[in-house]
């Protein structure tokens, strides 16, 4: 199944695996054979195909990189400039990592300080305002990725073709809900529907946010588990952390809003 996430998609969605099984000699020496299956599984290093280790470690770098610079960030205080340097090299370094066809670790690097950058001043905010809401927020989001995880692993969540398709179109109807609520709270319309929701429509398009950001972690794990399976090369791990940050940083943001919206609700 092609994925749609267009990240990992353009890695994993129609590989078909690298290698295949073939004949064996006739005069293969029996001892040969059992020194063969004895030996160790072969390592991505040995192999030049991408394993789950590989994608745990890129991905934690990726994750270290951006919990470093936004703890940086959040110490030293920073401002509305570093937010902004943050926001406009996220988005172009996330332009960059997702349509460009070869794998590009650098970006992905240079988009988890910008993501780190962004996500400690935007946390510091939230903190100012809300004590204790950034640790909620954390917690919130790690089971959250545990429980998609345990659905998936356990089979009782899977990117079906109907799953896949349902959450699009779901995440599409949220985009342009999230839109027009934008734009609306610069006319000063919806009574609260913009940035931090407060009333009316926002708690429900908070909730939204955070379920369709969730079962993406679904659509995620999925494709990294094909690309696994298929063979795809090694360098490959870069760009599957790199679509796990990004889903990441997407559900850690609305989770965020959601508890903002629930407390200033309750004040």
């Amino acid at each position: 199944m092609n994925s749609s996430n267009p990240v990992l998609g353009k890695a994993f969605g129609n590989r078909r695996g690298y290698a295949s099984m073939g004949t064996i000699p006739q005069n293969t020496e029996v001892d040969n054979l059992e020194e063969t299956y004895n030996a160790p599984a072969a390592s991505s290093l040995r192999t030049g195909r991408m394993t789950m280790d590989d994608v745990v470690a890129r991905t934690g770098m990726l994750f270290g990189t951006s919990i470093l610079v936004g703890a940086s960030a959040w110490y030293f205080n920073l401002g509305g400039g570093a937010l902004m340097v943050g926001f406009i090299g996220g988005l172009v370094t996330a332009m960059i990592g997702i349509f460009s066809k070869t794998v590009r670790p650098a970006v992905y690097l240079a988009y988890a300080v910008c993501q780190g950058l962004t996500l400690g001043i935007i946390s510091k905010v939230y903190e100012t305002l809300y004590d204790g809401i950034v640790q909620q927020a954390i917690v919130a989001t790690s089971a959250a990725f545990v429980g998609m995880l345990f659905l998936y692993k356990s089979g009782r969540l899977r990117a079906t073709p109907k799953f896949t398709r349902m959450l699009m179109g779901a995440a599409l109807g949220y985009f342009i809900l999230a839109l027009g609520s934008l734009i609306g709270s610069f006319f000063g319309l919806g009574n609260g529907m913009g940035l931090y929701g407060l009333s009316g429509f926002g708690p429900m398009l908070a909730i939204a946010g955070v379920a369709i950001a969730s079962f993406f972690l679904i659509l995620d794990f999925d494709q990294i588990e094909e690309g696994v399976r298929a063979g795809v090369p090694q360098e490959e791990s870069w760009r599957a952390g790199f679509g796990l940050l990004m889903t990441m940083v997407w559900l850690y943001l609305e989770v965020l809003r959601l508890i903002a919206i629930l407390r200033g609700n309750n004040d």
